[in-house]
């Protein structure tokens, strides 16, 4: 195990194995960020977006099953404590770059990555949102599954990424996320990046979903159901301090053709979009924040989806979900080689 984190003031087990450490909330990583060294913890966003305080009240709430065992004490955040060898290399950019950055090389998007997605381009969003269903699927030696919403601007080397969402891996060997890599500014005493999830949705049973949004008071703020997490501080971008360019949602996995043939890591449910709700997994009410903190319906969608015989992807609009779709699928089978 690695040692506990500096800054520790009280140390929770939870049921599931994870280790939270309870670190003073101005000796957490972050501040090894070297643009950060002096930086003043923002307690909430200047102004709050509207459409974010009426999160959904949702029965369904997030929960951390470590909460059983204890609570971070005011002025502590709880970071999860890493149990195995991590490796900070990983990066992962949406597809659909690749149309709008041609010269976008394999070093930053590597060819073992699969997406269904879809992205709204070309416009000037100071946020994004989206409720999105949280499943555990079933991942290969390595590899992971991603549901997540990437804000980005800028193009090439000079692409700045936030990403938020779900994994299943947990990232445990293959990236540098969560409070890992410096920068991201926690301010939630009771969530712990990634932390697990329970419970997540049944297939054909109830299903469980987590509400993200990222708004933009210069800092951009991510907020998980009704609580705010912290921010990222604008310092710490090139193009990210003002507006995106770009907003993806959807899902992506590593497949490194264990077994020399496609992966069977599932993405989503592991289901066809086609099996539609409780049994293929979704994104609803996606939406984006203009410059007066409103949130609009995204138009224009472009859905990328890089093997549909192993992942698919079927969008829709209507009352209840707002702007929605389905993505997924179970990898490898006598379609997916």
């Amino acid at each position: 195990e690695l040692p506990m984190h500096e800054g520790t003031v009280k140390t929770i087990e939870s049921d599931d194995g994870d280790v939270i450490d309870c670190v003073d909330i101005r000796k957490q990583p972050a501040f090894n960020h070297p643009l950060l060294k002096n930086h003043t913890v923002q307690i909430k966003p200047h102004a709050q977006s509207r459409g974010i305080d009426e999160a959904e009240n949702n029965p369904n709430m997030l929960f951390q099953s470590w909460h059983k065992n204890g609570e971070c004490p005011e002025g502590t955040v709880p970071l999860l404590r890493r149990t195995q060898n991590f490796n900070h290399s990983r990066r992962s950019y949406p597809a659909f770059l690749h149309k709008k950055v041609a010269q976008l090389n394999d070093v930053n998007n590597p060819s073992n990555h699969e997406y269904a997605q879809v992205s709204a381009v070309d416009g000037n969003y100071y946020g994004a949102r989206a409720t999105i269903n949280v499943w555990n699927p079933l991942t290969n030696f390595e590899e992971l599954s991603i549901a997540q919403i990437w804000v980005l601007a800028g193009d090439g080397n000079k692409l700045n990424s936030l990403e938020a969402g779900w994994t299943s891996d947990g990232y445990q060997s293959t990236g540098c996320y969560n409070l890992d890599c410096p920068g991201f500014v926690q301010t939630n005493k009771n969530i712990a990046l990634g932390g697990s999830i329970e419970p997540v949705s049944k297939y054909g049973g109830e299903q469980r979903d987590i509400s993200i949004f990222n708004n933009n008071d210069g800092n951009w703020w991510l907020q998980v159901q009704d609580q705010l997490v912290g921010y990222w501080p604008s310092s710490i971008f090139t193009h990210l301090a003002g507006t995106s360019d770009a907003i993806s949602w959807g899902g992506e996995i590593v497949n490194n053709q264990p077994n020399g043939h496609h992966t069977s890591t599932q993405m989503g449910s592991g289901h066809f979009p086609n099996e539609a709700y409780g049994k293929a997994s979704f994104f609803t009410k996606l939406g984006y924040f203009d410059e007066g903190n409103n949130v609009k319906d995204p138009e224009n969608l472009e859905p990328f989806v890089t093997r549909p015989p192993c992942y698919d992807l079927r969008t829709g609009k209507d009352n209840k979900f707002g702007v929605f779709f389905y993505f997924g699928g179970p990898g490898y089978s006598a379609n997916c080689q």
